[in-house]
């Protein structure tokens, strides 16, 4: 290499792609940060698309993480909790792995877990709405029994009101199948529906929850007391869960976002009426009845006279279709007519 080359590499400028990746990282940087150290590229990448407004392709958004040492969460293997009540009777199971409503307080899934602390374990029940993925009830507590998973529903029955005829999926833990968690659901109007002993497909989206919470918090933490455990998963569900955190089942939309952009598709068909058109305030769709009566259906217009009861126009002519001779045919210059040939 030529000395000269070499003194024009060095005073030239750093190419745009260089810079473009530089500006990028420190943005990558940053929404890294904010998810508390959690988001990989696939939610990186929505979020740069989401709330700074940059488009760019997942392999880019990985080499540049790469580059920066960022990386996701892993999960752990998960422990076993569910201890199954042999003597008490278990709900059927109603949802049959249709992880999926069309509403809100449809359909609701519930399970628990235990949380390590240095002062022993804390035990978390959680109730999640299947509509939206937001975690709608929870509740800790030092023992693991019936009084955990019925505060865990006293709130989300608080938070949510939810109309009669709910569905409760959960495994067949034995706080399930107690006494006083099915008197509750039924004064409540909640139908109660367990999956199969031992199988934790038939409550995945409750478990789904728990291996983010143990991805995402508990692997990331070490807690000395329950107290620090409980500001901490307050944190997490409230502060992050529900109203930050991108969800890919919801096209990497928040719960709270998913539910408002529901709520607002929702208002927007009603104004929009029936039929798609818009509604105007203060018209209804259809003509108010007269006063004093119930309004009739419209009246068909009248059939007009047949034709033989028509006068014919022409002088001396009777009415069209009565007997009489009729005229002949109307002979047009180059046009052959057939006369109609008459007896001598």
């Amino acid at each position: 290499m030529s000395r000269a080359g070499y003194d024009a590499w060095r005073g030239r400028p750093p190419p745009a792609r260089a810079a473009a990746d530089a500006a990028l990282a420190a943005t990558i940087r940053a929404v890294h940060a904010g998810s508390r150290g959690t988001y990989g590229a696939p939610r990186v990448r929505a979020d740069l698309a989401g709330a700074h407004g940059v488009r760019c392709s997942r392999r880019r958004v990985a080499r540049l993480m790469r580059a920066a040492g960022l990386v996701g969460c892993h999960r752990r293997r998960g422990v076993r909790t569910t201890r199954r009540d042999a003597a008490a009777a278990g709900a059927p199971d109603l949802v049959r792995r249709r992880f999926a409503a069309e509403a809100p307080d449809r359909v609701w899934v519930a399970d628990s877990t235990d949380l390590p602390t240095l002062a022993g374990f804390l035990y978390l029940a959680v109730v999640r709405d299947v509509f939206s993925r937001r975690v709608v009830g929870w509740a800790m507590a030092a023992d693991l029994g019936a009084r955990l998973v019925v505060a865990a529903l006293e709130m989300a029955l608080w938070t949510r009101r939810p109309a009669a005829g709910l569905v409760h999926h959960s495994d067949r833990g034995s706080q399930y199948s107690s006494l006083a968690f099915g008197r509750r659901c039924r004064a409540a109007g909640v139908v109660p529906s367990m999956g199969a002993t031992g199988d934790c497909f038939d409550n995945a989206l409750a478990e789904s929850f728990f291996a983010t919470l143990e991805c995402e918090l508990v692997d990331r933490s070490r807690w000395r007391t329950h107290a620090e455990a409980r500001t901490a998963v307050f944190a997490f569900v409230e502060g992050f869960y529900n109203r930050t955190r991108r969800h890919s089942a919801l096209g990497y939309l928040s719960p709270a976002q998913f539910e408002a952009s529901r709520r607002a598709s929702a208002a927007a068909g009603a104004a929009r009426g029936p039929h798609g058109k818009r509604r105007i305030a203060g018209r209804s769709s259809a003509p108010a009845p007269p006063s004093g009566g119930s309004a009739s259906p419209p009246r068909r217009p009248q059939r007009s006279e047949p034709a033989s009861a028509v006068e014919d126009p022409r002088p001396g002519g009777d009415a069209r279709g009565a007997a009489g001779p009729r005229p002949p045919p109307t002979t047009h210059p180059g046009r052959r007519c057939h006369q109609p040939t008459t007896a001598a």
